[in-house]
Parts: C-alpha cells; sequence; structure tokens
C-alpha cells in the first residue's frame, strides 16, 4: 500500500446537499426552506434554543441548587515528593521556585500534599498544607510557613 492509493472508508464521504440551482436539481424552487415563514427567508438566523414561541426546554426545566464555583479557591497542587526529588536539602520553596521549575502555575494558590516521602529538611512557604503534608516536612526537620491568600 503506497499513500497515493489511500481512500476513505466506503460511505464515510457524504455528497454536499445543493440547493437553489433549478428544479432538475431536486432541491430547487423553495431549496429546501419550505414556502413562507421565518426560516425561509434569507438572513435568519434563529435564537439558541428558541421554540417558536414556546417556553424553551431551558426554562421549563426547574433551577435548583447553588453553584459555589464562582467563589471556590483553586490551588495548585504539589506533593512532598514532588519537593524530594526536586530540591537539594535547606533549601526554600516559594509558589516562585515551584513556578519556575514547572510544578505550579502563576497566579495560583499553591497547596502542598502529603504524598511521597521527604527525608530533606526544607523551609517550604505556601498557601495551604494538608495535616500529612505538614507533619512529614517537620519530621524531616523543615519548616512549612503559610502565606496569605
Amino acid at each position: 500500500m503506497r499513500l497515493d492509493e489511500l481512500k476513505p472508508a466506503p460511505g464515510s464521504r457524504h455528497r454536499r446537499k445543493i440547493v437553489g440551482r433549478g428544479i432538475g436539481s431536486g432541491h430547487g424552487a423553495q431549496s429546501t426552506r419550505g414556502m413562507k415563514g421565518q426560516r425561509s427567508r434569507s438572513g435568519f438566523s434563529g435564537m439558541t434554543g428558541f421554540e417558536g414561541g414556546q417556553i424553551p426546554l431551558i426554562r421549563r426545566i426547574p433551577k435548583r441548587g447553588f453553584r459555589h464555583t464562582m467563589f471556590r479557591t483553586e490551588y495548585a497542587i504539589v506533593n512532598v515528593g514532588d519537593l524530594e526529588t526536586r530540591f537539594e536539602s535547606k533549601a526554600s520553596v516559594s509558589p516562585q521556585t515551584l513556578e519556575d521549575i514547572g510544578l505550579a502555575k502563576k497566579s495560583r494558590f499553591v497547596k502542598v500534599l502529603g504524598g511521597g516521602d521527604l527525608k530533606k529538611a526544607l523551609t517550604v512557604q505556601a498557601h495551604a498544607f494538608s495535616a500529612s503534608a505538614k507533619e512529614k516536612i517537620q519530621k524531616a526537620g523543615g519548616k512549612a510557613e503559610v502565606l496569605k491568600k
């Protein structure tokens, strides 16, 4: 088989509907738009969800609950095991240094979680710590400093 022999699967390619090219085309006269009405006119672009005056589905369904997504705090998650592999002993770890090495994205709060093991004494500055992360950092002889949000 060569590149010039490649063909699409049978039935996967459809012929374009050609409208408005005379009666013989099978789609002449009204060009599949019907006789009259709003949708038959040129320039019609319907409103999304419009159902011809009937109350649209989105308005018929009851709205329930409250979404906290607008008020939530998103954190860049960093595990203690990542700090072990990326930093030398007695190093100072801040959100800026984490951003520089690609562990956290810019303009995000940083939360340190307790995944993995830590044997190096590090001074870690972050906006939040899990209880296990704080314990592991202190057990290794380091400090966990909480930054203001």
